[in-house]
C-alpha cells in the first residue's frame, strides 16, 4: 500500500508542541553545514543524505511524533522527501514544518547557529550556577613551571585528544573522570585541572569531580585547548595517553562518590525486569545507552543497548536522542559513569532518566552494534571486500568515491579516492567517465551501500560498496593519504556535510577559535528568549548547593 503524503504543521502549532511536555522529535534534514549555520534550538540534525542509516537509533519508536523541517518546506523538497521515506518505513506520526526555517524566522522566532546547542548552553548554565572554578592558561603554565603539584586531564574522547592536546595532559573522557581520577591523584593537595577543546566539557568535567566530593582543588581550564593555543602556548599532536582503569581501592572510592551523587541528586535506579517492562511499552520511547568507552562496550554489552560514552552523551545529547521527553536508561559496569551521567541529564531537563542496577549482569553481546538501516533489505548493489578492492584498483580503472564525513576523508582517505556529498551525487557522477567501475566508501560502509544504490538508480551499471568502509581499510593496515586542500580535484562536490571545528579550518584558525568561544559564552542570553527549553536548578537533595 502506498503511504499517504505527510501532513503539514504550522509554526504556531509547532511551538505548542515544543512546550507541551510530550514526546517530540524535531529533525532538520538539511546537510550538516547549513544546519550549523542556522537551525531551531531543539532540532536534531538528521540529514536526508544519511537518514536511512541514522534514523533507527535516533527515532527508535515508530509511533513517536516527528516533525521534519528543511530550509523552506517547499513541495517536493528535502523535508517532504524525508517525511515520505519515514512514513514508508512505518513512522506513523510524521509532519513537515510549513515554511521550514524561513517560516520560523519570518514569525520572529529565535534561530541558533553551531551544533549541540542545548548541551553547550547547559555547560554555560553549570558554570554560572555552580560558580565552577576556572584557571587561565597562562596561570596553569606558570604553576607547572613553578613545580606545583598539578595534574591535567583532557575530558575529550581519545580520537579528539590525539588531534591536539596540551603537553603533559592525560586523556580521561568525561564520564570516566569520577571513575579514574580518584585513584590517580597523589594527595588531597594535588591540583586537578580539566580541559577540553573549548568550554563545555572542561566545565562539566571539573564540576563532576566537585559534585562527587573529590577533596582536591579542581579547576576547569578556561576556554580549553583553544584558549591554550590563543595564549601562544605549545600544543601536542598524536598523543595516546589514556588514564589507566582504577585500582581496587580507586574503584571503591569512585563507587562511593558516585553513590553519594546518586543519593543527593535523586538518581533513580531500575532492575532488569523493570527495564524489560519499559521497553515493552508501546506509547513511550526508551533509549538504553551504555555510557562506557567504546572498547569496553565492544568487549561486552547488554543486548539492545547502544554505546553513548557519558561525557559525549551530555555534550551532544541531540546526536544520540532526537526524541525530547523520551525515557533514558543508562548502563555501565560499576555504577559510576551511569549515575554521574544521569545526574547531569536530569539537570538538563530530561526528567525520565534511570540507571540500570547491575547493568552488565547476565549474558552479554560483543562487538559493535549495527542497527539495520531503513530499506536495507531492498538494496542490491554488491559488497566489495578490502582485498577485492585492492586487486580491482591494481587491475584497472575502478574509482573509489567516498560519501562519508568529509572531515574524516580529509584526514585519512583511501589513496586516490574522490569525495562526494551523497546529497549531490548526481552532480559528482557527471564528472566521472560514464563506464568507470565505481566502489563507494564511507566511515563504516553503511552509508556507502545506500549511495551505491543511488548510483544504480542514476544509470550506473558497474557499482559496488566497500564493506567496512575506511575502518576496514585501516584495520588491514593499508596506506591512507590526506586531502591537500579545497582545490583538490578529487573533491567532486563541496564539503558542506558538517560543521568543521576551528582547528580544522584551512585558514583564520585563531579568528574561528575566538568566534567559537564567544558564541559559547553568549548562548545563555540567546536561550533565555526560547522558553520551551529550561534547565533544572542545581540543588541536590540534601538541600545545599554542590561543592
Amino acid at each position: 500500500m502506498k503511504a499517504s503524503p505527510p501532513g503539514r504543521i504550522g509554526v504556531a502549532a509547532l511551538r505548542e508542541r515544543l512546550g507541551d511536555g510530550r514526546e517530540l522529535a524535531l529533525i532538520d534534514v538539511r546537510d550538516g553545514g547549513p544546519f550549523a549555520r542556522a537551525h531551531l534550538l531543539t532540532a536534531s540534525s538528521l540529514p536526508l543524505a544519511s537518514i536511512e542509516v541514522r534514523a533507527p537509533a535516533l527515532l527508535p519508536r515508530r509511533d513517536a511524533r516527528v516533525v521534519v523541517m528543511d530550509a523552506e518546506g517547499a513541495a517536493g523538497g528535502e523535508a517532504e522527501r524525508a517525511a515520505a521515506l519515514l512514513a514508508g518505513h512505518g513512522y506513523a506520526d510524521v509532519s513537515v514544518l510549513h515554511g521550514g526555517l524561513a517560516g520560523w524566522r519570518a514569525a520572529g522566532h529565535e534561530v541558533f547557529s553551531g551544533t549541540n546547542v542545548p548541551s553547550k548552553a547547559f555547560g554555560e548554565h553549570v558554570e554560572h550556577a555552580f560558580d565552577t572554578p576556572r584557571i587561565e592558561p597562562e596561570a596553569l603554565e606558570r604553576w607547572r613551571a613553578e613545580g606545583r603539584d598539578v595534574v591535567v586531564f583532557d575530558s575529550r574522547p581519545l580520537e579528539e585528544y590525539r588531534q591536539v592536546s596540551i603537553p603533559g595532559a592525560t586523556d580521561c573522557p568525561g564520564a570516566e573522570l569520577v571513575l579514574r581520577v580518584p585513584g590517580q591523584v597523589r594527595s588531597p593537595e594535588t591540583i586537578v585541572v580539566v580541559n577540553c577543546a573549548g568550554r563545555t566539557r572542561s566545565i562539566l568535567g571539573a564540576q563532576s569531580l566537585r559534585n562527587a566530593g573529590l577533596p582536591n582543588p579542581v579547576y576547569a581550564l578556561k576556554n580549553g585547548t583553544m584558549g591554550w593555543h590563543l595564549a601562544g602556548l605549545r600544543t601536542d599532536r598524536g598523543c595516546e595517553n589514556l588514564v589507566d582503569e582504577p585500582s581496587e581501592d580507586g574503584l571503591a572510592r569512585a563507587r562511593a562518590m558516585a553513590a553519594d551523587v546518586a543519593r543527593r541528586w535523586g538518581v533513580r535506579f531500575v532492575d532488569r525486569m523493570t527495564l524489560d517492562a519499559m521497553r515493552a511499552e508501546r506509547d513511550r520511547t526508551t533509549y538504553v545507552f551504555d555510557v562506557r568507552l567504546p572498547e569496553a562496550f565492544a568487549a561486552g554489552h547488554l543486548a539492545g543497548s547502544l554505546n553513548a560514552p557519558g561525557g559525549q552523551l551530555v555534550q551532544a545529547t541531540d546526536t544520540f536522542a532526537a526524541v525530547r521527553h523520551a525515557r533514558i536508561v543508562l548502563v555501565d559496569r560499576h555504577e559510576v559513569q551511569a549515575p554521574m551521567t544521569a545526574h547531569w541529564l536530569a539537570q538538563m531537563g530530561w526528567s525520565d532518566v534511570h540507571v540500570l542496577r547491575g547493568g552488565l549482569a547476565g549474558p552479554l553481546q560483543t562487538g559493535p552494534v549495527r542497527l539495520p538501516s531503513l530499506g536495507e533489505d531492498a538494496l542490491s548493489a554488491p559488497a566489495v571486500g578490502v582485498a577485492a578492492l585492492v586487486a580491482a584498483r591494481r587491475a584497472g580503472a575502478t574509482r573509489v568515491v567516498d560519501v562519508g564525513d568529509s572531515y574524516g576523508y580529509r584526514g585519512g582517505r583511501i589513496p586516490g579516492s574522490a569525495y562526494a556529498m551523497r546529497s549531490r551525487l548526481a552532480q559528482a557522477l557527471a564528472t566521472l567517465p560514464p563506464d568507470a567501475p565505481l566502489v563507494f566508501c564511507c566511515n563504516d560502509g553503511r552509508l556507502a551501500r545506500h549511495a551505491a544504490q543511488d548510483a544504480l538508480a542514476l544509470g550506473r551499471a558497474d557499482v559496488g560498496w566497500l564493506e567496512g568502509g575506511r575502518a576496514a581499510w585501516r584495520a588491514a593496515a593499508l596506506p591512507l593519504e590526506t586531502c591537500p586542500g579545497d582545490e583538490d580535484p578529487l573533491l567532486l562536490t563541496a564539503t558542506d556535510d558538517m560543521w568543521y571545528p576551528p582547528w580544522a579550518r584551512p585558514d583564520d584558525v585563531e579568528a574561528a577559535m575566538r568566534q567559537y568561544l564567544t558564541w559559547e559564552v553568549d548562548l545563555l542570553g540567546q536561550l533565555a528568549r526560547e522558553p520551551y527549553l529550561s534547565f533544572a536548578p542545581p540543588v541536590p537533595r540534601d538541600g545545599g548547593a554542590a561543592a
